[in-house]
């Protein structure tokens, strides 16, 4: 997606090698049109598809998902980071590895927000190694639902995270695909 690399060449900060800091439009600050754009794009490749919800993880994925889900009409649940003090019930749980923080986290959802037989994608923002789509594929499968696709924003080809999901047979659309970062240089596949 040509705007997005735009955003991410223009707007972009790379802190060490690859991890690059998207703070000023979608991870912290977050650009709306941008949001509008990505998901008229993510409802574009999913047209197909048939979706009962979205899912993804707090808190960065929130926001393209939630348009997206807002698009395709479908709610959208995230995973939360801990477990609030005002859950009761089940949960479908999730450890996760952060390799941007080096920390590990379980990742939650109340049993009644994803039903069993329920069609699923996966929104996030960033694909790297791929554990926050395990855990997210993992609760789905907790709950009994089909994961139909993974909606990536960006993706980092140089790590292996989209090739091990789509080596186990997920659709994955991610918007951009970083190839490698040099430097100060990104180039995109």
């Amino acid at each position: 997606m040509e705007l997005l690399k735009k955003y991410i060449l223009s707007r972009g900060e790379i802190l060490e090698e690859g991890i690059i800091r998207v703070d000023s439009f979608l991870n912290h600050q977050i650009d709306p049109m941008l949001i509008d754009a990505l998901a008229e794009e993510f409802t574009r490749r999913f047209a197909g598809i048939k979706c009962d919800r979205i899912l993804t993880v707090e808190a960065s994925g929130i926001a393209p998902a939630l348009m997206t889900g807002l698009k395709m009409k479908v709610p959208v649940v995230f995973a939360k980071k801990s477990r609030p003090s005002t859950a009761t019930g089940p949960v479908y749980a999730a450890m996760v590895h952060s390799f941007t923080r080096q920390k590990d986290y379980e990742i939650t959802v109340g049993a009644d927000y994803i039903a069993r037989g329920e069609r699923v994608i996966i929104i996030d923002d960033f694909l790297a190694h791929g554990s926050a789509s395990a855990g997210l594929i993992d609760i789905a499968r907790q709950a009994d639902a089909e994961v139909t696709a993974l909606g990536i924003v960006i993706e980092k080809g140089f790590q292996d995270g989209g090739s091990k999901l789509r080596n186990k047979g997920y659709r994955v659309e991610s918007l951009a695909v970083i190839k490698s970062i040099d430097g100060n240089t990104i180039q995109f596949i």
